[in-house]
């Protein structure tokens, strides 16, 4: 992946794609499957260019109408993260299969008025540059205290991980894959992606920052993501025998 050393060698306009539910982290990996017009759009672009994309969801609330009566975009979140496409592959009817990387969160700046079919916005990486380099681990520091919490967690929800790979992986990897593909909602993974590092995000969503995003409201995996190899739980819901892990690719219309 392309070496990204300060937040000024990042774009500073950036496409964004709202997508509720779905969460990307620093260093974590996102699979996407594309079909809809406007981000094979949107695709094609960036493919050509620096590969990057904005993940980031809507604030939520009622919907709001334009002069025309047409219904408005709806309002994003202030703070998202960017993805470098990794892996990309076309299928034979036309889908884009995709692999986003995280690269660093931003804060939302203005959007364009673009006339094109996606929105793109004004990106500021500067808060989060330190997103940019691996987090120093700390040896096993704080990683009782997690395996601890992901126990009461997994054991309420009739869950469960590979426990081996749960205590070999670096606890980065470990925070970044639950917090991608555990149950929580929309507000939930918002507070998460806001925590400073794997140590705001280890204590879970209530010891993340309070921001909430929307209603809170219970709701099994969406979709989950295909991560890296670490311990992602088993007996989701909606589980696919051919792909490990009960993770599935979002599929995005």
């Amino acid at each position: 992946m392309a070496a990204y050393l300060k937040a000024a060698d990042l774009p500073q306009v950036i496409p964004v794609f709202p997508l509720d539910g779905a969460l990307l982290l620093p260093h974590g990996m996102l699979p996407l499957n594309i079909f809809e017009p406007r981000y094979l759009n949107m695709i094609d672009d960036v493919m050509a260019g620096d590969r990057i994309i904005g993940m980031i969801q809507t604030q939520g609330g009622a919907p709001t109408f334009g002069n025309d009566g047409e219904p408005a975009a709806p309002s994003l979140a202030q703070i998202g993260c960017a993805g470098r496409i990794t892996s990309y592959a076309e299928t034979s009817d036309g889908r884009y299969l995709i692999t986003l990387t995280g690269v660093c969160r931003f804060r939302l700046g203005a959007e364009l008025p673009v006339r094109g079919p996606y929105r793109q916005v004004r990106a500021d990486f500067a808060p989060f540059e330190a997103d940019l380099h691996p987090l120093d681990e700390e040896g096993d520091v704080g990683r009782e205290e997690v395996l601890a919490a992901l126990k009461a967690y997994l054991e309420r929800r009739g869950l469960d991980v590979d426990w081996r790979m749960a205590k070999e992986a670096p606890l980065e990897a470990l925070v970044n894959s639950l917090a991608m593909a555990l149950p929580f909602d929309q507000g939930e993974k918002q507070a998460l992606l806001e925590a400073r590092d794997h140590r705001g995000a280890a204590g879970g969503p209530d010891r993340a920052p309070a921001h909430r995003c929307g209603r809170r409201r219970r709701q099994s995996i969406p979709a989950a993501v295909r991560l890296p190899p670490w311990p992602i739980p088993r007996n989701c819901p909606g589980r696919e025998t051919s792909i490990p892990a009960c993770s599935r690719s979002w599929s995005v219309r």
